[in-house]
């Protein structure tokens, strides 16, 4: 995939779960971290990064709903995705003893992710930026009683002992996350037998049973809708709907589908075409 600065941005500190997926899909590349999703977003559409790295479903929070908003508006374009296992570490100041912890920080959903294993130790939840955000936090505040539950690599950053590993709440914890360009391109399948994934968003025409007959086309052609979910346009009235398929816009069945999807809509838009990962069958639980 070609680069100009042969950066890749993300949303959080060093360290964050989504550093992770940056450095682990694209070793090659610098991450750059951004304070917010917008930021990141803003990175990508002003050349400061070619690509982001954006989580945008788990298995156990659900979506990043801000994602879901963020993509139409953007006009970024899909081109890859990462499923990341996501595994909790118990972080503390060097020498602290767990009987000194009184409260545990990170973000929302990771304390939704192992709140069976604050709630069993009586420790109080607190709510940070990010993940990593809350190691750092901890290593600068240099309260004893302060713990972060981050991923293993913020430990290193910030300096921090590990007391407890992989403490959240199910083994299934799967974080999807999509590559974004500024570039609209849509990839082409590697080889015959390839696994390619399709992204779209659509607003159905206001007419009865509109949503049913726009969706007939992919049963008919046979091709699978990994996912279908609906977002409120500021009125109840309007409804826009993002969905993933299994497929190229290329393939007979898929082109069919969307030509009968797009007789039935106001509106489809493509956000991406990209190859399928291969860690999507093992994960399919994400779907």
């Amino acid at each position: 995939m070609p680069t100009t600065t042969n950066k890749i941005a993300f949303q959080g500190e060093p360290g964050a779960n989504s550093d992770t997926a940056c450095r682990n899909m694209f070793p090659n590349m610098e991450p750059l971290p951004c304070a917010t999703f917008e930021d990141a977003f803003s990175a990508v559409e002003t050349g400061k990064a070619d690509l982001a790295m954006i989580p945008i479903e788990n298995t156990i929070a659900g979506r990043v709903a801000d994602i879901h908003h963020l993509l139409p508006e953007s006009r970024l374009h899909i081109v890859g995705e990462y499923f990341l296992p996501i595994h909790f570490q118990l972080m503390v100041l060097p020498g602290v003893q767990r009987a000194e912890i009184k409260t545990v920080h990170s973000h929302i959903h990771a304390l939704g992710q192992c709140r069976k294993y604050i709630r069993k130790n009586g420790w109080k939840p607190m709510v940070a930026g990010d993940t990593a955000g809350a190691a750092k936090l901890v290593s600068e505040v240099k309260d004893r009683t302060m713990a972060a539950l981050a991923p293993r690599l913020a430990a290193s950053l910030y300096g921090l002992d590990i007391l407890e590993e992989n403490v959240e709440d199910t083994d299934t914890n799967v974080t999807r996350f999509v590559v974004l360009t500024k570039n609209k391109q849509w990839v082409d399948r590697p080889s015959p037998e390839a696994k390619m994934m399709t992204t779209f968003i659509f607003r159905v025409r206001n007419v009865p049973a509109a949503l049913y007959k726009a969706m007939g086309g992919f049963a008919t052609n046979g091709v699978n809708m990994t996912k279908l979910e609906s977002y409120q346009l500021g009125a109840f009235t309007a409804t826009l709907f993002y969905a993933d398929i299994e497929g190229h816009p290329e393939d007979q069945g898929v082109a069919h589908a969307l030509e009968e999807l797009r007789f039935f809509s106001r509106e489809v838009r493509i956000l991406g075409v990209y190859p399928a990962s291969d860690s999507r069958e093992e994960w399919k639980v994400a779907d």
